[in-house]
């Protein structure tokens, strides 16, 4: 196994470390950061030949990454930004959540919305995976809940400006 250092926020500027184990069986590098202010680990194509998503096409595409995240976190896997805008990919399932407790190949489920085929390319980053901290919740079954100014409005109650 390898350990990998993975940067949590603990205040504005100021990162504290955290270990995770990650199996890496793919022909990269395992996931970076591409900044030092980045929140997001870059996922990558874990393919040894290009593939076309046609328009409106789903895959499943590997990353050949296993990891083992402590008790109370997650891994949240989202879209990036630039192939959203340049080409209309984007994640089904998103954000997508890889539990503490899996030990799976971590798989993204990319989806091309555009009208136009995309070519993914071996290697080519795909994702980002951000690391939460997440809080478990005991149900306590009441009658009533306390009044609020937006009430049961929903689905745009609140207006658009």
């Amino acid at each position: 196994m390898i350990d990998v250092l993975i940067k949590m926020c603990k205040f504005a500027r100021n990162f504290e470390y955290m270990k995770v184990k990650a199996v890496n069986k793919s022909a990269f590098d395992l996931p970076q950061y591409a900044t030092a202010q980045s929140a997001g680990l870059d996922l990558r194509a874990n393919i040894e030949e290009e593939i076309i998503l046609k328009p409106l096409e789903r895959k499943l595409i590997p990353t050949g990454l296993f990891i083992e995240l402590p008790d109370g976190y997650e891994a949240q896997i989202r879209p990036r930004s630039g192939l959203a805008l340049k080409h209309g990919i984007s994640l089904l399932n998103t954000p997508g959540t890889i539990d503490s407790d899996y030990r799976g190949e971590i798989g993204v489920i990319l989806v091309n919305l555009s009208n136009d085929e995309f070519v993914l390319k071996p290697g080519e980053r795909i994702a980002q995976m951000i690391i939460c901290k997440f809080e478990r919740i005991e149900w306590e079954s009441v009658s009533d809940l306390s009044q609020s100014e937006r009430g049961d409005g929903g689905f745009g109650s609140t207006g658009t400006k």
